[in-house]
């Protein structure tokens, strides 16, 4: 054993002179030579390429000075950040592509059209879109990128020409410059003079949250399809406008691995998927492959990533026409860093990551023809399986929530996916939909197949792993009403996002009703409280003028308010255009089913918000959170260090949010702090795991169902898929509502989609009462669940809230908010906030 150390020392040192030996011929093709007048990577950094990680005002000064110096290169910044940084995208081609870049453009998009195959593609080139270091940890990405745009805008290659004569390449060097900025500071501000590989040393672990997601935490690689993010809108425009024959999505794993590069597992592959997608990807592999050989790169195929969700860079493509292909990289999360294989130093990644761009490059080329027609050819495909199918189009709304509505429009037309207006008011199934709140969106379009891939159910699978999620169904996630057409005839014109803004009916001086149904209601109630208005809300229905004002219905009284009823009115009137709701003024309280001055009408509380977040929170759980709060409600939230918990003074709060973590670490002081803080008064939200710690910090009591699985015939090679089987990855469930009870207000029916990817299954209370939320006996909607996981869930509950002294705690089995666009459940977080006294 001490001598397999001293080799890794010495590999150390080693390593450290060959670091200072690194300059820009590591990375290049040694068979060119190279323009002078392109600035290279040292000229402009002023250190040589992977000698430090560059941050991304570096990237960006590094891609301008190229644009302005190539010909080959036209720059564009395509969007921005949260924290404002630019969207750099570069279009490298030969000049006198890109002097007619527009037709070339056009007639690219033309292959997309249903008569694609009518198209000649003899003279046309292919188009490559390289993505980079989207996780801004795994910054190889982005240093290959530097590395490849100084090479294709310097190489005097004849080679390169003829590629650059029929390619053209849209190189997007930081996918996540956020997250980029985060790490690379991290990294230089830790490393030392003398290289440290030890992966203990501070340099390799860093600080909560780490570089790894954007500005608000979020793994933004599984944000193409549901597009929430600034940084995920601006990277869909692009591939919607010019519909990549090969997109390549650059990531690193972890440091003990070698080198991936897609066709991955096929077992996983998604069945929309055309198997010449699969053929082609693995023809491109045997490019890499030969690249890496030269070089004497390890590497691996068919192993470990999947093919399946399409909310990802790598698959995203796969259901548009394109190829998409992953690459990940061992990391060396620094500098240098010992490994399994050795030191793997940062220039050691860029160059493999550098070598694969080329190997992609000279595969589309030499390919392209062949990626050309499978595109036609996909599309065409499409629309003859479109015209055949006998459904001829969807229709989803909700009769009650504009909001919902609008949202999910908001992202098909991302996409680009074509919707109309429907006609008439019309009832499938018992569903409802009316034509002002109701969309059709027609099957025979280009994006047929995207469209069955985002609403499509599936439950049986070839494979029972999955690398991310096994569903994720759009009107499922938005709790709409969806049904299939199966004629248009009802269809009407092209859908404009026409939804009418709110409205104040006429003034009152007696008060103003407001359903609790839409979306942004959350939203609207803050906003009044915050401008100091008393409001109520309902726990009974009643009706007004004729119109039921259900559970969860807000009153706003105009007698003993701080504002005159003339500064309440025009209050409502100045704030409420910016909502799709209705505010009903009321002229008696005399309402029938509950008068208003009835006691089931609840003065609510302003809620004063604190989350916990750090070492051993999950990022992108709280982040989504606080998304939530800050982009979408407009609420302010206090993100409490677990480190500082010991320190607050949680008075200063009514709600305090632990999302899914490991909080075994804290001390019994704060468990003490956190029960008295309940006792006295406090609403705790808990989820996933840190419900867990609740149960075994004694402050919670549950009733959980478990069994045991067996290995039966199962070897021990196999014994990884055997566990990997029995987890829950992401799946989506019926659960059954009593919408009287608080936690429910404002749901649109008593049945409801939840997504799952825990393991957490709680016994129903014996007091029906106390179970408003639970699953069906036949639960399963859409995704993979295990027979005996299944078993599991049946009838258990996935929300109990438990009265602690005068406070409550609110347990979810799981996130409410899962990646920002399961906007169906939403609500029930949002009543745990503003209804929790009720409970």
């Amino acid at each position: 054993m001490k001598s397999i150390y001293c080799i890794l020392f010495l590999l150390g040192f080693m390593c450290n002179a060959q670091q200072q030996l690194v300059t820009l011929d590591y990375y290049l093709p040694k068979n060119t030579t190279y323009n002078q007048k392109i600035p290279t990577p040292k000229s402009i950094l002023n250190f040589e390429l992977g000698e430090m990680h560059t941050d991304h005002n570096q990237v960006v000064h590094f891609m301008n000075a190229i644009a302005k110096a190539s010909d080959r290169v036209q720059i564009e910044t395509t969007g921005y950040t949260y924290e404002n940084r630019p969207l750099q995208l570069l279009t490298i081609s030969s000049p006198k592509n890109l002097a007619k870049i527009d037709e070339i453009h056009k007639r690219h998009l033309a292959l997309t059209d249903s008569n694609a195959s009518n198209q000649d593609v003899s003279d046309l080139p292919v188009v490559v879109y390289l993505g980079y270091s989207i996780h801004g940890n795994e910054s190889s990405g982005t240093g290959a990128a530097i590395a490849l745009a100084y090479y294709l805008a310097a190489s005097e290659s004849p080679e390169l020409e003829e590629i650059l004569n029929n390619t053209v390449i849209l190189l997007d060097p930081s996918l996540n410059p956020d997250g980029l900025h985060r790490f690379s500071t991290w990294v230089n501000s830790h490393k030392s003079k003398n290289l440290v590989t030890d992966p203990n040393d501070r340099e390799f672990n860093e600080a909560w949250p780490g570089g790894r997601f954007n500005h608000y935490w979020f793994d933004m690689n599984r944000d193409w399809l549901p597009v929430q993010l600034p940084e995920s809108q601006a990277r869909i425009r692009t591939y919607r406008k010019w519909m990549p024959n090969v997109l390549c999505d650059f990531h690193e794993m972890g440091t003990n691995s070698t080198y991936f590069f897609q066709p991955g597992v096929q077992s996983r592959t998604n069945p929309l998927t055309p198997e010449l997608n699969q053929r082609l990807t693995k023809k491109i592999a045997g490019y890499h492959a030969k690249a890496l050989d030269k070089i004497g790169s390890f590497y691996f195929v068919e192993d470990s990533y999947d093919d399946f969700y399409y909310g990802k860079g790598s698959s995203y493509p796969d259901v548009n026409g394109g190829i998409g292909i992953l690459f990940e990289q061992a990391s060396s999360r620094g500098h240098a860093q010992q490994s399994a294989n050795g030191v793997i130093t940062f220039p050691f990644t860029i160059r493999n990551q550098f070598t694969t761009s080329l190997s992609t490059l000279q595969a589309t080329y030499e390919m392209r023809k062949e990626l050309l027609k499978y595109q036609q050819d996909f599309f065409s495909n499409s629309s003859i399986e479109s015209k055949n199918n006998k459904i001829k189009g969807y229709v989803f709304g909700d009769e009650k929530d504009a909001s919902r509505v609008k949202e999910l429009t908001k992202i098909l037309s991302q996409h680009k996916i074509e919707m109309l207006h429907l006609k008439e008011d019309i009832t499938i199934n018992k569903k409802k939909f009316s034509k002002d709140l109701s969309v059709i969106i027609p099957m025979e379009q280009k994006n047929s197949k995207l469209i069955h891939a985002i609403f499509d159910r599936q439950t049986k699978f070839k494979d029972s792993l999955f690398y991310d999620i096994s569903a994720w169904n759009f009107d499922l996630a938005f709790n709409l009403n969806f049904e299939g057409m199966n004629s248009l005839a009802l269809a009407g014109a092209r859908y404009e996002n026409s939804i009418k803004p709110g409205i104040v009916n006429q003034k009152s001086e007696v008060g103003y009703l407001i359903e609790w149904t839409d979306y942004n209601s959350p939203k609207l109630l803050y906003q009044l409280l915050a401008k100091g208005l008393r409001v109520k809300t309902t726990k009974k229905p009643f009706v007004h003028n004729g119109k039921t004002f259900s559970y969860g219905s807000l009153l706003v009284p105009i007698q003993n308010q701080t504002l005159s009823s003339d500064e309440i009115y025009a209050y409502l009137n100045q704030i409420i255009p910016n909502y799709t709701i209705e505010i009903t003024a009321v002229e008696t309280g005399f309402t029938d089913g509950a008068n208003l001055g009835n006691p089931n009408l609840v003065t609510l509380t302003m809620p004063k918000i604190a989350m916990v977040v750090g070492r051993n929170v999950d990022p992108s759980d709280a982040g989504e959170l606080w998304h939530l709060f800050d982009q979408k409600a407009e609420i302010p939230l206090t993100k409490i260090d677990v480190e500082q918990l010991q320190r607050v003074n949680l008075s200063a709060y009514n709600t305090l949010i632990m999302v899914n973590g490991n909080y075994a670490g804290l001390s019994p002081a704060i468990v003490t702090k956190i029960e008295q803080w309940t006792q006295n008064g406090g609403t705790l939200i808990a989820y996933q795991d840190a419900i867990k710690w609740l149960s075994d910090a004694k402050l919670i009591e549950l009733t959980l169902k478990t069994n045991k699985s067996e290995a039966k015939a199962i070897t021990f090679e196999q014994t990884s898929d055997f566990r990997g089987a029995q987890e829950i990855g992401g799946a989506i469930f019926e659960t059954r509502l009593d919408l009287s009870h608080p936690i429910n207000y404002g749901m649109p029916r008593n049945t409801m989609p939840i997504f799952r990817n825990s393991s957490i299954f709680i016994e129903p209370n014996n007091n029906s009462f106390s179970n408003p939320i639970q699953y069906t006996k036949n639960p399963l909607l859409s995704g993979y669940i295990s027979k005996p996981k299944l078993e599991l869930l049946k009838e258990t509950v996935p929300f109990q809230a438990i009265r602690k002294g005068e406070g409550n705690i609110l347990i979810f089995t799981d996130n409410t908010n899962f990646r920002a666009f399961w906007l169906g459940t939403e609500k029930l977080f949002w009543n745990a906030v503003f209804f929790n006294k009720l409970m």
